[in-house]
C-alpha cells in the first residue's frame, strides 16, 4: 500500500516515536483537552477523551477522560478492587465499570486528575496500557476459579502468557506516567516493537480462549479466539479462530459484523508462536487506508480463509493442520453459588451493565467495601459483567448473603435468566459514538421484557438480550437471542436469531424499534416460540429455525 493512500492516523503513529507523540509535554499544559493526534494516542495508554453529552446544548464542553485498566482473565486482588474503588471516587465520577471484557473503566477523569489516576492504577499492579488503541487488547478467558482443576489452571497461565507476549513494548508508558524525574531506573531496555513495529496494527485486536461446554468469553466474536480440546483433565490443544468482531457503520455498506472463522488445531507449544504470526499477517496487510474496514476480519473476507491461512503458515515456518471436532456447546454466566473444587465455594454476582455504584436502595460499592473489609476474598470479573468472589469457606455464605441483602444486592434465585444475560453498553453520555441510550435505558427495557415473558410462561427461559447505543458493536449485539443496535436517537435496530453460546449472527427483524416498542413488537414473538418450540429449543434456535418471515407474520398478526 502506497505511503499517500494511508489514512492520517498511521502518520501520526509513524511519527509518534513509539507512543510518545507529545503527551508527556501537552500534560503540563493548562488546556482541558489534548490535541487530535495526543488524543489518538493516548488510547494506546489506556484512555479515551471524552465530553459529557447531557451538557452539550450550545454551551462549552465538559471535556474528561475514560480510563480502561487492564485485567487478563479478570483476575483481581482484593487490594486492586478496592483500590479502583478508592480511584473512582477520588479522581472520576465516582462509579466503577466492569466491562464486558473482564476490565474496568473509570469514567469522567479531568485531564489534571489523568496522570494520578493512572498511576494508583499502577501502584495496585494493574495497568492501563493497551487497554485501548491499535494493539491486542485485553485478553479474555474463563473466570471460574476451579480449583484442583488442571484445565483451567492452564487456560489461566495461557492468558498471563499471552498477556505478556503481545504487550507494547515502549518506554513510552513508562516515561508519561509512571518515570519520577530524570534519574529514574528505566523498568525496560526494548525500545522498539518486534511484533507491532513503528505503527502497530490497522486497528484493535481482541483474543480470549475459551472452553467448548462454557463460551463465557464469546469466542467467536474476537479477532482471534482459542477453544480448548480437552481429554480426561487436560488441555491438548485449541482450535484458532479468526476473523470475528462486531463493528460496522451503516453509511458504508461493506462493513459488517462477523464470527470468526475455525482455521487450524494448535498445541499448547504452538499457541503463541501461531497467535503472533496472525497478528503479523494483520500487520502487515490489514487495511491501513481506511479505518472502518481495518479490523482482520476485512482481510479475511477479502482473501478468504485459505489465502489467510496459507499466508499464516508462510509467517510461522510450518504447514498447520485442520481443526479439531471440537466446538462451542454451551455458557454459564457463573452467576450464584458454586462449588470450588478445594472445599471453598464461589459466589457469582450479578452487577446490571457492570456499574457499581452507590444509588438509593443498591449499594454496590459499600456491599462491596464491607464484604472485602471483612473476607478479603480474590475476585474474577466476567465477560456479563459480573464480579465472582472466590475461595469462600462454607461457614461464611450466611453472613455474605446477608451482607449482601442489606445493601440491595439481589443474589442469583432472586434474578432471571433474561436479566443474568443481559449487558449493555455505557453510551450516552459518556461515548463520543454513542446515537442513543444503552445502559441508561436497559434496565427498563428488562423490566418489561419480563412482565411480558411471565404473561407467556417464559420468565424462566434463558434468553440473551444485548444493547448498544450505536453499530461499533462494544457489548457483542450482532450474537445473542435479542440484540438492540442504536440507530437513532431512542430508536434501535432489533436483531433476532442469535444464541446465547455466542456461534452465529442474528438477523435484523426490524429497523427504527422506538425504546417504548420493543416489548410490544417481541410480544407475539414471545407466544409462537412458546407454541411452536421443539423440545430444548431456546429463543434465539427458534428465531433461526422459523426465520424472519414467519416472525414477521406472527407480530404482523398482533398488531390488526
Amino acid at each position: 500500500m502506497s505511503e499517500e493512500k494511508l489514512s492520517k492516523f498511521e502518520g501520526v503513529k509513524e511519527q509518534s516515536n513509539f507512543l510518545r507523540g507529545s503527551i508527556g509535554e501537552e500534560l503540563l499544559n493548562a488546556d482541558p483537552t489534548f490535541s487530535e493526534d495526543n488524543a489518538g494516542l493516548l488510547k494506546f495508554h489506556g484512555t479515551y477523551q471524552q465530553d459529557n453529552r447531557d451538557a452539550r446544548g450550545g454551551k462549552p464542553k465538559e471535556y474528561s477522560f475514560m480510563v480502561r485498566s487492564r485485567v487478563p482473565g479478570g483476575k483481581v486482588t482484593p487490594e486492586q478492587f478496592l483500590a479502583h474503588l478508592d480511584i473512582c471516587e477520588e479522581f472520576a465520577n465516582g462509579t466503577l465499570r466492569v466491562t464486558d471484557r473482564q476490565a474496568f473503566q473509570l469514567h469522567g477523569v479531568l485531564k489534571t486528575d489523568l496522570k494520578s489516576a493512572i498511576r494508583g492504577i499502577n501502584e495496585s499492579k494493574l495497568s492501563t496500557i493497551a487497554a485501548c488503541g491499535d494493539v491486542c487488547r485485553n485478553f479474555m478467558c474463563c473466570p471460574a476459579p476451579q480449583k484442583n482443576n488442571p484445565v483451567h489452571d492452564q487456560m489461566q497461565k495461557l492468558a498471563d502468557a499471552m498477556a505478556d507476549h503481545f504487550r507494547p513494548k515502549s518506554l513510552a508508558y513508562y516515561e508519561i506516567w509512571l518515570k519520577d524525574g530524570e534519574n529514574s531506573e528505566l523498568v525496560h531496555q526494548v525500545v522498539d516493537e518486534p511484533i507491532y513495529g513503528k505503527t502497530y496494527l490497522p486497528r484493535k485486536f481482541k483474543m480470549g480462549v475459551t472452553l467448548p461446554e462454557d463460551n463465557c468469553i464469546d469466542v467467536y466474536t474476537q479477532d482471534l479466539g482459542l477453544i480448548a480440546v480437552v481429554e480426561g483433565d487436560t488441555i491438548v490443544g485449541y482450535n484458532m479462530v479468526v476473523g470475528g468482531g462486531m463493528g460496522m457503520t451503516p453509511a458504508k455498506k461493506d462493513t459488517f459484523p462477523a464470527v470468526g472463522k475455525r482455521m487450524t488445531y494448535v498445541t499448547p507449544e504452538q499457541v503463541i508462536p501461531v497467535a503472533e504470526a496472525v497478528v503479523k499477517v494483520q500487520r502487515d496487510f490489514g487495511n491501513r487506508a481506511d479505518r472502518k474496514h481495518a479490523r482482520m476480519k476485512y482481510l479475511i473476507a477479502e482473501w478468504g480463509l485459505p489465502k489467510f491461512k496459507a499466508k499464516v503458515e508462510e509467517y510461522y515456518g510450518a504447514a498447520l493442520p485442520e481443526p479439531h471436532p471440537t466446538d462451542v456447546t454451551n455458557v454459564d454466566d457463573h452467576i450464584g453459588w458454586h462449588e470450588q473444587g478445594d472445599g471453598k465455594l464461589f459466589l457469582g454476582i450479578n452487577i446490571e451493565n457492570g456499574r457499581l455504584k452507590d444509588e438509593g436502595p443498591l449499594q454496590l460499592k459499600a456491599a462491596f467495601r464491607e464484604l472485602l473489609a471483612k473476607f478479603p476474598f480474590p475476585l474474577r470479573l466476567t465477560a456479563l459483567q459480573g464480579i465472582i468472589l472466590c475461595d469462600v469457606e462454607p461457614k461464611d455464605k450466611p453472613e455474605i448473603e446477608s451482607i449482601l441483602r442489606k445493601h440491595g444486592v439481589k443474589l442469583a434465585h432472586e434474578l432471571t435468566l433474561i436479566r443474568r444475560y443481559s449487558i449493555a453498553c455505557p453510551a450516552l453520555p459518556t461515548c463520543g459514538l454513542a446515537v442513543t441510550e444503552s445502559e441508561r435505558v436497559l434496565p427498563a427495557i428488562m423490566d418489561e421484557l419480563e412482565a411480558t415473558l411471565d404473561q407467556y410462561g417464559l420468565k424462566e427461559d434463558r434468553i440473551a438480550v444485548h444493547m448498544t447505543g450505536c453499530p461499533n458493536g462494544c457489548a457483542r449485539p450482532y450474537t445473542p437471542d435479542i440484540g438492540l443496535v442504536g440507530k437513532a436517537r431512542g430508536k434501535y435496530t432489533l436483531y433476532l436469531g442469535g444464541n446465547a453460546e455466542g456461534t452465529r449472527l442474528g438477523f435484523i427483524f426490524q429497523d427504527m424499534v422506538p425504546e417504548q416498542g420493543i416489548s410490544t413488537i417481541l410480544s407475539p414473538i414471545f407466544a409462537q416460540y412458546r407454541d411452536q418450540r421443539q423440545d430444548g429449543e431456546s429463543f434465539g434456535d427458534f428465531c433461526h429455525r422459523v426465520g424472519k418471515d414467519s416472525l414477521a407474520r406472527a407480530e404482523a398478526v398482533a398488531a390488526t
